[in-house]
């Protein structure tokens, strides 16, 4: 969310070309998915807050090292590194809410941790997008060194460790292989794994040039694409919640397969529709909104499907198969706006969306949900 607003800046200030710079998007993709995997029994065995606290502590050097981004080359080295510590934070969160709630609160307690991200965006992109204008497009990036700083502080003094069980036994390569392996074997686990590598798929290949076909193709400025990212942001934090609560009373997978419907549909829309920053805000409202709609319902419908034990390693390998998904994507959409126009990646990323949300209808069950007076505030 932080790089996908300034390619384009990226791409002129360092002399990139259009189909190389998805590529700055995916290897931290690709990181992430790595250290993902490696991380998740790490979290079951250690705790989630510990894997927290390592993770933001790693992710403030990864930040910091911007600094040193002369070219594409050395962009490249600190996207890796970077990608190492998304891969230690990834699914520690969620998991710690499967730990934390009931599975009854999960999805309320989900679309509110999310909104936070969703808050970030409504200030952070946009003030971003302005400051890599004026001061240069390494700016973000020390800025949200300052913020994860801050946010260490916040993990050590105000968020405890869930009281969720944490696996005894010792942790091994060989023993988290096995773990894995196990989990795959089964198949609403196998089935919720690869929706997650389709859903960050057709994201990735129809958001990751989207500010740069605005920008090359109809003329809309960064500051115009902040105010976009921006309204994003609001639409991501109204709904959110509402759809996390929603999903506690009614079920979750009606409101994904709906979202994905109606997000693969704004997709095919997008060129044909999208043609000023008006409506350019208007269908980014519409779609971060149909995001926050699938991504609360979905995220509390995986930490249901394991024991507390496994739970990090679950989401742990699903949000690295969504981050492996993201980085064939990014590979895939430089090609494609290069080579077919923007128009290619709105139709293969709507094709994406929509089997995400056929594979959650058909293939992944829905442990019953408890209605209580507490689910129900």
């Amino acid at each position: 969310m932080i790089i996908s607003p300034i390619l384009p800046q990226i791409g002129d200030d360092l002399g990139i070309a259009d189909a190389a710079l998805g590529t700055l998007v995916s290897v931290y993709s690709l990181m992430v998915g790595i250290f993902a995997i490696l991380s998740g029994p790490v979290s079951d065995r250690i705790g989630r807050r510990r894997i927290l606290l390592i993770g933001c502590g790693t992710m403030t050097v990864a930040l910091m090292l911007h600094t040193l981004v002369s070219d594409y080359a050395s962009f490249l080295a600190v996207r890796v590194f970077a990608g190492v510590a998304g891969g230690i934070l990834s699914g520690a969160a969620v998991s710690y809410i499967g730990d934390y709630f009931p599975y009854e609160r999960r999805g309320w307690a989900t679309g509110w941790v999310m909104s936070g991200s969703a808050f970030g965006q409504i200030a952070g992109i946009p003030i971003g997008i302005v400051l890599a204008g004026q001061w240069g497009f390494k700016t973000p990036f020390y800025i949200f060194a300052v913020t994860m700083a801050a946010t260490i502080l916040l993990l050590f003094f105000g968020v405890p460790q869930p009281p969720g069980k944490q696996s005894l036994e010792k942790l091994t390569v060989r023993k988290a292989a096995a773990d894995y392996a196990a989990m795959l074997r089964r198949p609403e686990v196998a089935w919720a794994a690869v929706a997650y590598f389709v859903m960050f798929l057709g994201v990735s290949i129809f958001i990751v040039y989207l500010p740069t076909w605005l920008e090359r193709d109809l003329d809309i400025s960064g500051n115009e694409i902040a105010l976009m990212f921006l309204v994003g942001g609001i639409a991501n934090v109204l709904t959110g919640p509402q759809a996390g609560k929603w999903s506690d009373r009614i079920g979750r997978k009606g409101i994904i397969l709906l979202a994905c419907i109606g997000l693969s549909s704004l997709m095919l829309l997008t060129v044909p529709l999208v043609t000023n920053v008006t409506t350019a805000c208007v269908f980014f409202f519409l779609t971060m909104m149909l995001v926050a709609m699938r991504t609360s319902p979905f995220s509390a419908l995986l930490t249901g499907l394991v024991n507390d034990d496994r739970r990090g390693s679950l989401m742990s390998l699903a949000v690295a198969l969504g981050q492996m998904g993201f980085a064939l994507g990014g590979a895939i959409a430089g090609p494609l706006f290069a080579g077919m126009g923007y128009s290619s990646n709105t139709v293969l990323g709507a094709i994406f969306v929509l089997a995400m949300g056929l594979i959650v209808w058909f293939f992944i069950p829905e442990p019953p949900i408890r209605t209580t007076l507490a689910a129900a505030d």
